[in-house]
C-alpha cells in the first residue's frame, strides 16, 4: 500500500493566523454571485441536487501517488462506459494508491458535457465505496475559463462524491489578464468553493501560463487552498514551494499543504526536494510501480528506489508521447480493456497499437512482477 500516516496531515501550522472560513466580503460574493440556486437542474439524477442536500465525509489528502484516470466509452456510441469506469477504479485502489483524480486530461474531462463529468465522478465514488475503499479521495478536475464556471464545477464536483478540486489556471483571454488577475482568480474561486482546491500549474495546457513560486507560495496562505499540482516538471519551483510551505512529506505531516508533482517520471526527485508524492497519468499501466518507488523512499532504500525511477521513467516517456491515445492502448493490449478516445481524438491502428506496447513493454513487466 502507498505509504500514509494514521491521522490527517494538521492545516494549522502553516494556516494559524488565518480565518476558518471565508471573509465576509467572500461569503457576499457567494451568496450573490455564486448562488446554488443559480446552477441546480432540476432534470438532474446524478448527484445531490445541492451543496446543502450532501452530507460531506471527510477524507484528507495524504502523501502518495494519485492516479488522474482514464474515462472510458463505449466503443460504437462512444457513450460512457461505467462498468469499465468501476472495473478500473477499483483495480487502482487494490494497487495501493493514495487517491484519484477524475476530469483531468487522461479523463478526456474537454471531451465531456457537466452531466457526463458528474457521472464518471459519482461512478468512480460509487466503485471505490463498494470496495470498502471509502476513505480513498477523490480529486476532480475543475478548471474552466471564467470563475463562474469554475466554481459550478467545484460545487457540482461535491455532489457527486468529490472531495477536492485541481483548477487549472484560465488561458484564453491571456493576453488581457492584468498581473493581478490569476491571484484573484484562484483566491475568489477557492473562497467561494464549497470543497478544497489545488492549484494546477500545466503551462502546456494553458497557453504557456506558468506560475512562479511566489505567487503560488501566496495563494497557499489562502484555508482553501490545500496544495498544488506542477506539471511543468520544474523540480526547482517544487522544491522552493515545499521548503516555503513546509509541505506534508511521506515521513513529516509539516503543514499538510500538499506540494505534488505532475508525471511519474519525476516522482523520486519531487521527494528529495521535500514534496509529497504525484498525480501520474502513468498510474492508469503501473500503478503499482508508481508507488512502489515512494515506498522504497520512504524505507530508505533509495539505490533500489533510483533504479526503480529510471525504468518508470522510461515507461513514463510512452505514455507522455503517446498521449491519452496510447494510454488507452496500452490498456488494451496488456489488460483487455481501454478503448478509444473521443472522435477528434484518432484511433490507433495495428501498427501503432504495436509500437505504444513495445514503449510499456519493460515497464508492465515490471508491474506484474510486483505483489
Amino acid at each position: 500500500m502507498a505509504p500514509r500516516s494514521n491521522n490527517p496531515s494538521p492545516r494549522s501550522t502553516f494556516h494559524q493566523d488565518l480565518p476558518l472560513n471565508p471573509t465576509p466580503r467572500s461569503q457576499s460574493v457567494v451568496e450573490s454571485i455564486y448562488s446554488q440556486s443559480q446552477y441546480s437542474e432540476s432534470s438532474d439524477s446524478t448527484a445531490a441536487s445541492s451543496v446543502d442536500d450532501v452530507h460531506h465525509t471527510f477524507r484528507p489528502l495524504k502523501p502518495g501517488v494519485y492516479v488522474p484516470t482514464v474515462t472510458f466509452f463505449q466503443g460504437d456510441t462512444e457513450d460512457l462506459d461505467l462498468e469499465t469506469i468501476t472495473k478500473h477504479a477499483v483495480r487502482l485502489a487494490e494497487a495501493g494508491v493514495a487517491g484519484l483524480t477524475t476530469q483531468g486530461s487522461n479523463g478526456e474531462a474537454v471531451h465531456l458535457t457537466h452531466q457526463e463529468r458528474k457521472l464518471v465522478t459519482k461512478t468512480t465514488r460509487n466503485a471505490l465505496n463498494n470496495a470498502g475503499y471509502n476513505q480513498l479521495p477523490i480529486i476532480v478536475g475543475c478548471g474552466s475559463q471564467s470563475t463562474r464556471e469554475t466554481v459550478e464545477l467545484c460545487r457540482e464536483a461535491m455532489t457527486s462524491g468529490g472531495d477536492f478540486a485541481l483548477v487549472l489556471p484560465p488561458s484564453y483571454y491571456k493576453a488581457m489578464y492584468k498581473p493581478e488577475s490569476l491571484v484573484e482568480f484562484f483566491e475568489e474561486v477557492a473562497d467561494a468553493s464549497p470543497i478544497p482546491i489545488l492549484i494546477y500549474n500545466y503551462p502546456g495546457a494553458v497557453a504557456g501560463i506558468d506560475i512562479d513560486s511566489d505567487v503560488i507560495t501566496k495563494l497557499a496562505k489562502h484555508p482553501n487552498i490545500v496544495g498544488c499540482k506542477l506539471t511543468c516538471g520544474n523540480t526547482g519551483k517544487l522544491g522552493r514551494i515545499a521548503s516555503s510551505v513546509d509541505a506534508v512529506t511521506p515521513s513529516e505531516d509539516g503543514s499538510g499543504f500538499m506540494c505534488m508533482g505532475g508525471s511519474a517520471d519525476f516522482t523520486l526527485q519531487t521527494l528529495v526536494v521535500g514534496g509529497s508524492g504525484v498525480v501520474c497519468g502513468l498510474g492508469n499501466v503501473a500503478p503499482k510501480a508508481c508507488v512502489k518507488i515512494i515506498d522504497l523512499y520512504k524505507a530508505g532504500r533509495l539505490d533500489a528506489a533510483k533504479k526503480l525511477q529510471a525504468v518508470v521513467a522510461r515507461g513514463d516517456w510512452a505514455a507522455i508521447s503517446g498521449g491519452i491515445v496510447g494510454t488507452k492502448s496500452a490498456l488494451e493490449s496488456y489488460y483487455g480493456y481501454g478503448g478509444f478516445a473521443r472522435k477528434p481524438l484518432p484511433r490507433p491502428n495495428h501498427q501503432d497499437a504495436a509500437k505504444y506496447a513495445s514503449g510499456f513493454k519493460e515497464l508492465v513487466r515490471l508491474e506484474n512482477s510486483l505483489s
